[in-house]
């Protein structure tokens, strides 16, 4: 937030969310020398969509509610919002916590493209999505 909105919207000044990226990657470190893997997703919609978007929220009744004047106050300010996000994915991109970019136009396709990824991250990492039943738990299925 600090690093994008609060920039942006002059929340705070150039010290404080500047110094933001020194405790995000610091955070990110402390997660990952314990044991956390991170991935980050940056889901990217071009201001042609994201007009779309606007206006099916207004069009359509059950989006109003997603919605807001500050979304348009917001959009004024896309430049702004472009080169703050370019800046945050720079100096917050590390080996251990790397962005992933996703084109999402098409809701769907964005969708898959991110499962995707993460799949493969987790062969990267070493996961797996089925996880081998450890003997003890074993025990308590014999039980049932």
């Amino acid at each position: 937030g600090r690093v994008l909105v609060e920039r942006v919207e002059g929340y705070c000044d150039a010290t404080a969310w500047q110094r933001a990226y020194d405790e995000i990657n610091g955070f990110e470190k402390t997660l990952i020398d314990n044991g956390t893997r991170i991935i980050k997703f940056f889901l990217h919609v071009n201001v042609d969509e994201q007009a779309q978007r606007f206006k099916d929220r207004l069009l359509v009744p059950h989006k109003r509610w997603k919605i807001t004047p500050d979304d348009f106050r917001n959009r004024e300010k896309r430049g702004q919002y472009v080169a703050a996000i370019e800046e945050m994915l720079a100096k917050t991109h590390k080996r251990g916590a790397p962005w992933v970019i996703i084109p999402a136009q098409q809701k769907r396709f964005a969708r898959i493209s991110i499962l995707r990824a993460v799949l493969r991250w987790m062969d990267r990492f070493g996961l797996q999505l089925e996880q081998p039943l450890d003997p003890q738990m074993q025990a308590y299925l014999d039980r049932l």
